[in-house]
């Protein structure tokens, strides 16, 4: 017990000094100490603190460099950093653009009254207008068939080019004075200075947000000649400027990890759609739910390698729990869900088969290569519970089979899938409820971490615990079907 209670102590200490430590370092990021002394030579002041008339031209190219040319989309000839503003134009597609290849945009903030190249304090950064991915595969009808041929045709199992129809610039607007010495390492690298007498000047920080160009699933072809592009301007703080570096950094270090543009663009609606101070909220919250988690976890694993007899607990609840987050698991990897929910599913799933071997007290043995099964004997309060369970499981079913055939041959005749196998995993999950399962496990795992610290006896209740929840939400699911396709 001494043990087990330094352990849970340990981690709880550790957890505490990673929260005080992100707190220290997410300050360190919003905050940047300014030059004490406006006069002197260490202090960088900004250009824009003139009141400089600007313009914003925007072009696009077929490389970064505008090497093979380059076209004017769109500018502002009167350009004022601190009004906000947002443009709806149309992009005309070179041939190599529509021909599944690339289109940059080449965004110019100038002095006003010339090109970006006559100016030689131009601020200028390139934004990718397209990106790669594997089109979705599509839904047809298992029954008619309809389209499928054609709609195979139209859809490579490749990447193909897509397009990003947002463009979002920010510049600072904080005639902020930088001190070369605490100048920050994230700026640095969209700092340009120049010297104006014996002060250095630095120009205006031009950012392009990353985060919140979504990909769209429009996917260029041959006769796609113009496509809409939203060009967003607003201005920003210089502490949201350094905290937007460190998340498009945070994301581009993850698809180097091997993350898919698609599990980048979920974790990029994290940040867009989400207001700054509700987004550190929830930071702390995922800290939380990471800790309850992984003390979750612990728990339960350690109760069930402890766990001998059965008596007192339904053996096919175990069963049927093990079934649900397999089928849970599989319906996530057919969905191409996100690494971030898929991973966490296949661990729940390999611990969930591990407790039924420990339910029915399965032993492996390998023969030449082959597994051979034996199962244990029950013994007479085991064989009690076990009546009990079969009996209460009966009268369910009488219940939930109907439900669950009835809501596959509706889903079958109403509905499309991309293949007989995304319709039977649709149908053993009982419908897209993608949220409302992830929603389901973690509520799950919460109430046990609960239990697991407030009651001694936390075992015997969590068998009506189960039962209760498990049952509802296949009724729930099956119910809630229809409603979700209609929508």
């Amino acid at each position: 017990m001494f043990l087990k209670t330094s352990f849970t102590t340990l981690i709880v200490g550790v957890f505490v000094v990673y929260v005080l430590h992100t707190c220290w370092v997410m300050y360190g990021i919003v905050y940047t100490k300014p030059c004490d002394t406006p006069k002197g030579d260490n202090c960088i002041t900004p250009f824009l603190a003139g009141n400089p008339k600007l313009q914003l031209s925007i072009y696009t190219a077929l490389r970064p460099n505008a090497e093979g040319g380059h076209t004017l989309i769109h500018k502002e000839e009167i350009f004022d950093v601190n009004s906000k503003f947002e443009r709806m134009i149309n992009v005309s597609l070179p041939k190599k653009t529509r021909n599944n290849g690339t289109l940059y945009a080449l965004i110019f903030v100038h002095q006003a009254g010339v090109t970006p190249l006559q100016d030689s304090q131009r601020v200028h950064q390139v934004a990718q207008l397209t990106t790669y991915m594997v089109p979705k595969p599509p839904e047809i009808s298992l029954i008619s068939g309809e389209d499928q041929t054609q709609v195979e045709q139209k859809q490579p199992n490749r990447p193909v080019s897509h397009w990003r129809s947002r463009l979002t610039l920010n510049i600072v607007s904080d005639h902020f004075l930088f001190d070369r010495e605490y100048l920050p390492s994230d700026v640095h690298r969209y700092l340009r200075v120049f010297q104006n007498g014996k002060k250095m000047v630095y120009l205006p920080l031009l950012f392009v947000d990353e985060l919140s160009n979504r990909v769209k699933d429009l996917v260029i072809n041959s006769t796609s000649r113009e496509l809409p592009l939203t060009i967003s301007y607003d201005s920003i703080s210089l502490g949201r400027l350094r905290f937007w570096i460190h998340m498009q950094d945070a994301v581009y270090s993850l698809q180097q990890f091997g993350f898919t543009e698609k599990d980048a663009d979920e974790i990029k609606g994290i940040f867009v759609d989400t207001n700054l101070y509700f987004l550190a909220l929830t930071f702390f919250v995922a800290a939380f739910h990471l800790l309850f988690d992984f003390l979750a976890f612990k728990n339960d694993i350690s109760f069930w390698k402890q766990k001998k007899s059965m008596v007192g607990m339904s053996s096919k609840a175990v069963l049927w729990r093990c079934f649900s987050t397999i089928v849970i698991f599989l319906y996530l990897l057919d969905e191409q869900t996100s690494l971030l929910v898929l991973i966490p599913a296949g661990i729940g799933s390999m611990i969930e088969v591990w407790k039924v071997k420990k339910a029915f007290k399965i032993q492996v043995f390998w023969k030449g290569g082959k597994p051979t099964f034996l199962f244990g004997k029950l013994d007479e309060s085991e064989r009690r519970t076990e009546e009990y369970d079969t009996l209460a499981m009966k009268y369910l079913s009488y219940l939930l089979y109907p439900l669950c055939i009835g809501g596959a041959v509706y889903a079958l005749i109403f509905l499309r899938y991309k293949s007989w196998y995304s319709w039977l995993i649709n149908s053993l999950v009982n419908g897209k409820q993608k949220h409302l399962l992830q929603w389901y496990m973690d509520t799950h795992t919460h109430t046990h971490t609960h239990l697991m610290f407030t009651h001694g006896k936390y075992h015997q209740q969590n068998v009506a615990y189960n039962f209760l929840i498990q049952m509802f939400t296949s009724v729930f699911f099956q119910g809630s079907t229809q409603w979700t396709r209609e929508e």
